[in-house]
Formats: structure tokens, C-alpha cells, sequence
């Protein structure tokens, strides 16, 4: 070993008092371990290295979690304030017309909606005049929610259901069907001894909406929007 010092007095200095320094660095740390192992040979299996290898691998997953976790919490929060402001507009509509012109204006924008539709199943023969209040809004005849939620296969419809799919046709959506590629459709329970009603929400983006995402916050709007229209309707 050579009693000429490799670097600067300063620097050995500095390294010698804070040695945290070398070890908080991953660069120098890897330079250090494969420099050792080339000294140590070929023939000699260095344990320690191939554990701190390991221990970084680990280590990197855990950040890349941790990195994960944080960032689905901060869209969660997001999404949190998006619906809470939604929420807040719709309070303060003073007449169903205004409520339903929020609801495709300022609220549509608010949580990122390209299309919103309302559709009413009504018993009634004369529809007319109904779908005239609004643009988004629509009436179908009784069964109609189920069977669209479930694309007519049948089965248990859900309160939320989030899914990539382009309309067949213009039914719910009218002429903006040939743009959604996907949406959200929450069943609304409008009250005892009505039929049920549907709120869909359409958007272009095709991975906007998808299954394996959550529907809490979905389910909380629509559970708010529910009991708005059964005031109205009252």
C-alpha cells in the first residue's frame, strides 16, 4: 500500500470525518464492491456482495412501490375534489331545468366528461314533451337500464359499471354515440314505486373508463345524484 495519499487532503479529510458520505452513495458503493471482488479473484465467491446486490434489487421495488402508493393516493385525492366540487354545483341548482343544464355544462367539465345522458324508463305511452327539457335528457321504455347495462345478455346488473365500449348505436347518446369509446354507467334508484333511471358518461378517451378500476367515488356521486332527482321529482 502506498504511503502517497490518491486524492486531496481536504477530501480524505472530509471522507475520514463523514463517511456516510461514500455510503450514501450508491454509484461510488458499486465501484467499491466490484473493485474488491476483482482483487479478491476469480475463484473466490464474495457473499457479501451478492447480498448487497439482492438488498439493492429489493430496495429498488420498495421505491418503485412507495413511488406507486403515493402517487395512486395523490389521484385518488384528485379524484376526491373533483367529485365533491361536482356535488357542490348540482346543490345549488334552483330549478330542474338549471339542474340538468349544470349537469351537462360545468359539472360534465369538472369530473371530465366528453357526453353525459339521463335516462328515465317511463310506463307512459306519451313521452312526449319529457325529453324535451334538456338535451341530455332521455326516456325509455321499462327494462331498459338493465339491458343496456348488460348489453342484453342478461344477468345481475351492478350500480357501477365502468367499461370500453363503443355504442352501437344512438339510443342513449344520440349523434355523439359515434365518438364514446368509453363510459360510465351508474343506476340510479329514483325512489319507492318508480322505475329505475341511468346516468352514462361518455368520454373519447378509450382507457378513461375500464373495469379493473375503483368505483367508490362513482358510486358516492351517484348515491348524491339519486336523492337530488327524487326531490325534483317530487
Amino acid at each position: 500500500m502506498s504511503s502517497n495519499p490518491l486524492m486531496e487532503a481536504s477530501v480524505r479529510d472530509r471522507l475520514i470525518k463523514d463517511p456516510d458520505l461514500l455510503l450514501d452513495d450508491t454509484e461510488i458503493m458499486r465501484a467499491l464492491v466490484a473493485a474488491n471482488e476483482r482483487l479478491m479473484g476469480s475463484n473466490i465467491v464474495d457473499m457479501r456482495g451478492i447480498a448487497m446486490e439482492r438488498l439493492e434489487s429489493r430496495l429498488g421495488r420498495l421505491e418503485d412501490t412507495h413511488r406507486s402508493v403515493i402517487a395512486a393516493a395523490y389521484e385518488n385525492l384528485a379524484g376526491m375534489q373533483q367529485v365533491h366540487r361536482a356535488v357542490l354545483v348540482l346543490l345549488e341548482a334552483p330549478k330542474f331545468e338549471m339542474f340538468l343544464h349544470d349537469l351537462a355544462g360545468e359539472v360534465a367539465d369538472i369530473l371530465q366528461i366528453d357526453t353525459v345522458r339521463l335516462i328515465l324508463e317511463t310506463a307512459e305511452e306519451d313521452k312526449s314533451g319529457i325529453d324535451r327539457l334538456s338535451a341530455i335528457l332521455r326516456v325509455a321504455e321499462p327494462g331498459f337500464v338493465e339491458h343496456y347495462q348488460t348489453l342484453g345478455r342478461g344477468g345481475a346488473s351492478r350500480r357501477v359499471i365502468l367499461r370500453q365500449y363503443r355504442p352501437e348505436d344512438g339510443q342513449v347518446y344520440g349523434e355523439a354515440a359515434q365518438y364514446v369509446r368509453s363510459e360510465a354507467l351508474i343506476q340510479l334508484d329514483l325512489g319507492h314505486g318508480r322505475l329505475p333511471g341511468l346516468l352514462a358518461l361518455g368520454v373519447e378517451d378509450p382507457h378513461h373508463f375500464a373495469p379493473q378500476q375503483g368505483t367508490d367515488l362513482l358510486t358516492f356521486f351517484g348515491s348524491v345524484f339519486e336523492r337530488l332527482m327524487r326531490r325534483w321529482l317530487a
